[in-house]
């Protein structure tokens, strides 16, 4: 039988205790939820509540705009991530499968990029999608997003750990870098683009800035700025607050849930790259 060090055990326990400690607000969060008001600032605290309340308070969230808010999410978060995502991989594969003439110039300059600061291009693209009658539509807001240096950088390196020896094979075989990109490359790394698309939907979800400045109607807001909205009139009911905290990220954790499988792939792959 395989000896377990004490050590290892020490750290095993510690670092559980760690991960217990992040846990925590979520935790309270969800238990919060589901109290009637009264019992939110009870000591000791009841992380398991007596009196349950979870029917009349996701009721009271959800009786509002809230499902609005909610729709217009999804349907932003799902059409930037397919786009993105997509225009990511094309990228990502031009810079690394696709021989020209300046490529790798090209590529630095999108990479440098990546240092400017989103705050100091907010004043261009406001003035820029105004011009073009995108401000205050989730079209806008969806092609602000449409491309991430990020993932173009992420998915480029995945994309460089595929051989070529299977590029070239498809060349000779008579397929163009279309069908090489779709029926080749694309599946290779397949855990790689399930994992980014995971991260650009939780990005995108949770993003505050750009529905803040681009979206002026109440009726396209995003469940960011409704929550906002919510906050400033039921700030002082930290039960209503906690619901609708609950329902925000409810469809971060389904997200997670259904993807891990992907995202442990995805991190073993660039794991053993090289």
């Amino acid at each position: 039988m395989k000896k377990i060090s004490v050590s290892k055990i020490i750290f095993t326990v510690i670092m559980a205790a760690i991960g217990l400690l992040f846990l925590l607000p979520f935790i309270w969060m969800l238990s919060t939820s589901f109290k009637p008001e009264a019992d939110v600032f009870k000591f000791p605290i009841e992380w398991i509540p007596r009196n349950w309340n979870a029917m009349e308070n996701y009721a009271e969230v959800w009786s509002g705009n809230f499902v609005k808010y909610y729709a217009n999410s999804i349907y932003v978060t799902v059409a930037t991530t397919v786009l993105n995502v997509s225009v990511c991989a094309l990228a990502a594969y031009g810079f690394s499968k696709v021989h020209f003439k300046g490529r790798d110039t090209m590529f630095l300059l999108v990479l440098a990029l990546y240092m400017v600061p989103p705050q100091a291009s907010l004043v261009p693209q406001f003035l820029l999608f105004r011009s073009l009658h995108l401000f205050d539509s989730h079209i806008g807001l969806i092609l602000l997003n449409g491309f991430s240096v990020i993932g173009a950088f992420m998915l480029r390196q995945f994309f460089m750990s595929v051989s070529n020896e299977y590029i070239e094979s498809a060349k000779i075989d008579g397929a163009g870098h279309a069908r090489s990109f779709f029926q080749i490359a694309l599946p290779l790394i397949r855990p790689a683009i399930a994992t980014y698309a995971i991260l650009r939907f939780i990005w995108t979800w949770n993003d505050y800035q750009y529905p803040l400045i681009f979206l002026k109607s109440k009726e396209l807001f995003t469940i960011q700025l409704g929550i906002r909205l919510f906050g400033d009139q039921y700030g002082d009911t930290y039960s209503l607050m906690m619901a609708g905290a609950v329902s925000a990220i409810l469809p971060l954790v389904i997200i997670f849930i259904i993807g891990q499988k992907q995202v442990i792939e995805g991190i073993a792959l660039g794991g053993v790259k090289g």
